[in-house]
């Protein structure tokens, strides 16, 4: 592609590099300069302009971005994710439903690789959207990109993004008591918020005292997609109350603890063929905790090993709420 100055006369097809005020309006950066536009521009007094033109191996902007995109998600119905070209290069993805996003960060790195004038910028793997939320957006820097670098771009990007949606419709809250509780519905309606963002259903509260063989009996009895267990009591061993309920009523303990925080005490194990989340209490709290990444991905059947949650620990340090009971570090007296 040719970049430069060149006299009016030789701008004729060439696309505008910069906007032009005038004397009313502008010409905008982009135009393909036709006689009309040449016309303007020396009326303004201008007998130069710096332009663009695309060689024979090179492909306009918008068609190049277009072309990415469609390599990203080449079946958007079945991605889950809509493309919409927005012009100056500019392709952006949108997600058609609530979900989880999708995105190989290998094959984006490798895409962003090739050449610094086509980009792709998305979303952190996993992040929960909404409908009509944008997951990434492709960008072409230059006005034409070379044919060869685009079509490698788009092998190594192939497939790159989809939407993962919820799996899961029916989720069952049990909690535990010591004592009155001056806030029973404090730690429900931050969960019930949660899950109404996937599209789940919340049914009715189940509370029992906090002791094994209350907790144990109420695990056993429930009949849902997913199970969320939030004790009034910290759940600070493997052997404690709640885990060791899960195991009595017939279930298993797949992990115990995570190096997220807020969310270090969440453990996650099943009950048959049905996921069972114990929450830490920071899910009391509407703000992000470890526990959302592992709730999200349950409810959209994706499989959360061991492996997934140890990795959790990069990017794990979250946003200290300042309704926390045991801030990570001292306040000075």
């Amino acid at each position: 592609m040719q970049f430069g100055p060149v006299p009016l006369a030789q701008a004729r097809g060439a696309i505008l590099a910069h906007s032009v005020p005038l004397e009313q309006g502008r010409l905008r950066k982009g135009l393909v300069l036709d006689a009309d536009a040449l016309a303007q521009l020396a009326a303004a007094g201008l007998t130069e302009v710096t332009v663009a033109r695309l060689g024979p191996d090179d492909l306009h902007e918008d068609a190049a971005a277009l072309t990415l995109a469609q390599a990203l998600v080449p079946d958007p119905a079945a991605a889950g994710l809509s493309l919409r070209a927005v012009g100056t290069g500019r392709v952006n993805i949108h997600a058609e439903a609530a979900g989880l996003a999708e995105v190989d960060a290998a094959r984006v790195a490798a895409l962003n690789a090739v050449d610094p004038m086509l980009t792709l910028a998305t979303l952190p793997p996993w992040q929960r959207v909404a409908a009509g939320e944008m997951v990434a957006t492709v960008k072409v820097i230059s006005y034409g990109v070379d044919r060869a670098a685009l079509q490698e771009a788009c092998a190594e990007g192939q497939g790159a993004l989809r939407l993962r949606r919820p799996r899961l419709g029916r989720a069952v809250l049990i909690e535990t008591c010591v004592g009155p509780d001056p806030t029973p519905d404090k730690g429900r309606q931050a969960i019930e918020t949660r899950l109404r963002a996937l599209g789940v259903s919340l049914a009715a509260p189940v509370r029992v005292p906090h002791r094994l063989d209350a907790l144990t009996n109420a695990i056993a009895a429930q009949d849902s997609d997913l199970i969320l267990i939030l004790t009034a009591s910290a759940t600070s061993d493997p052997r404690d109350v709640a885990p060791q309920a899960l195991r009595q009523a017939g279930g298993t303990v797949d992990r115990f603890g995570m190096p997220v925080d807020p969310g270090n005490l969440l453990f996650l194990g099943h009950l048959g063929a049905t996921p069972v989340i114990g929450l830490p209490g920071c899910a009391k709290s509407p703000a992000l905790n470890g526990a959302d990444w592992v709730m999200q991905r349950v409810i959209c059947g994706l499989a959360v090993t061991a492996q997934d949650i140890a990795a959790m620990g990069v990017g794990g340090l979250l946003k200290e709420s300042p309704a926390r009971g045991r801030p990570r570090e001292a306040r000075a007296e």
